[in-house]
């Protein structure tokens, strides 16, 4: 889940959106006038910066998490998720105004499918379940998988929320199918086998070229990928037992693939194993028209849930080990970071409250509507990964800042290539 933010999950949308954001951003004299104050934040939502892109996914995020570590959420915050449902049953990433009715084309299938991991894992919420579940069977594609929003291409991304929401609401993932064809079939399709270099075998890759069908290995479609081909939800429990991820066997001159979900998940871990024992167990990212690469923490921590949920708690534990020391500065404030670095720390069983030193239930109970309580970790909850933390990078949000970094994390949880 390197758990994520957020928003418009189109890569032009996103670098519009960016481009948006560092223009409104005002430039630092004397002559500038005083910022204007922020626009009032609903109540009941987690986090102070713009919603407009990542609401529903920040929110479902939190909750997801509190969920997690048996911490109930105040009702005001489950309530404005469940508020943000449309009358047909999808979500949109965020309704300004709950009055107006939704337009179709803005529903989104991430939205709506982390939405229903939500509130299936809170409870008591079956009929808006129940409806967005409907809703997002109808969004299937005929290769059997999900594209972001209505008429978008199937991408592994989506597929993959969409399974883990299926999971979740009870559903047997691998019998939702459209002409013959479910969610594996559609993933099977964008994984790399035998004729790809050998380095990439086993990734995933977000959506074909268009140009000629190519498939590129992408991290962050490969993290996603090994979660939905075992129709997992972002709520990942440590496992029992662990195993090495293998690579998959390929006789000289094969060009085949895995053979079934379990194949397909194993080819996809030691892929992410691979790229994080060569580059310092994290994952890295390069913004829109930059060459430059930095880590990429959202991503990570989804490499965590994805080797956990396949097995592979000692593999899981490297990443994860790496986002104690490096990653509290990132999360810092932010619901969708914290709440991803909280389910992170579920999927290898080590103890949230003392990430390095930071309690990342209480810092993710402070940016929601009072009544998030934090209970102190017990005894025999305090777990950790065996390594302490420093944070080492501290974003400092200005109030003029705010709608710029807002898009910045929503360029590194949410991206779909690169």
């Amino acid at each position: 889940m390197a758990l994520r933010l957020a928003v418009t999950r189109s890569l032009g949308t996103l670098v519009a959106a960016a481009a948006l954001g560092a223009a409104v951003v005002p430039a630092a004299s004397a002559a500038s006038p005083s910022p204007s104050a922020p626009p009032k934040l609903p109540a009941g939502l987690y986090g102070a910066t713009d919603p407009t892109y990542d609401g529903v996914w920040r929110q479902s995020t939190a909750l997801l998490a509190l969920d997690a570590v048996k911490t109930a959420p105040p009702a005001a915050a489950v309530d404005w998720l469940t508020g943000q449902q449309c009358a047909d049953g999808g979500f949109t990433a965020y309704r300004a105004n709950t009055a107006q009715p939704c337009v179709a084309k803005n529903e989104d299938t991430n939205s709506t499918g982390l939405a229903v991991q939500a509130l299936a894992a809170l409870g008591g919420h079956q009929a808006a379940v129940s409806k967005a579940v409907t809703w997002l069977k109808g969004m299937q594609e005929s290769d059997g998988g999900w594209g972001y929003q209505q008429g978008a291409a199937t991408d592994a991304d989506s597929t993959a929320v969409v399974e883990g929401a299926l999971t979740a609401a009870g559903q047997q993932p691998a019998q939702v199918t459209k002409g013959g064809k479910n969610g594996m079939d559609a993933l099977r399709g964008l994984q790399l086998g035998c004729d790809a270099p050998q380095a990439q075998r086993g990734a995933f890759a977000y959506q074909p070229d268009p140009k000629g069908g190519k498939l590129t290995a992408n991290d962050k479609a490969t993290t996603d990928g090994v979660i939905g081909a075992h129709g997992s939800a972002y709520l990942v429990t440590a496992p029992a037992g662990d195993s090495a991820p293998k690579a998959p066997a390929c006789p000289s001159g094969s060009s085949a693939k895995p053979g079934d979900a379990n194949a397909s998940a194993q080819a996809g871990s030691a892929y992410l194993a691979g790229v994080l024992d060569a580059g310092g167990q994290h994952l890295t990212t390069a913004q829109p028209g930059s060459s430059t690469k930095t880590p990429d923490y959202s991503t990570t921590a989804d490499a965590v849930l994805a080797l956990a949920s396949d097995g592979h708690l000692a593999a899981a534990k490297k990443p994860y080990d790496w986002l104690v020391a490096n990653a509290s500065g990132w999360a810092k404030d932010n619901p969708a970071a914290l709440g991803q670095l909280v389910l992170a720390s579920a999927a290898v069983g080590a103890n949230p409250h003392d990430f390095g030193g930071t309690d990342l239930v209480r810092q993710l109970a402070n940016t929601g509507p009072q009544g998030s309580a934090a209970p102190a970790p017990s005894a025999s909850s305090a777990k950790s990964s065996g390594k302490g933390g420093s944070e080492s990078v501290w974003w400092i949000i200005g109030v003029g800042l705010v709608a710029g970094v807002g898009i910045g994390f929503a360029l590194s949880l949410r991206r779909k290539r690169g």
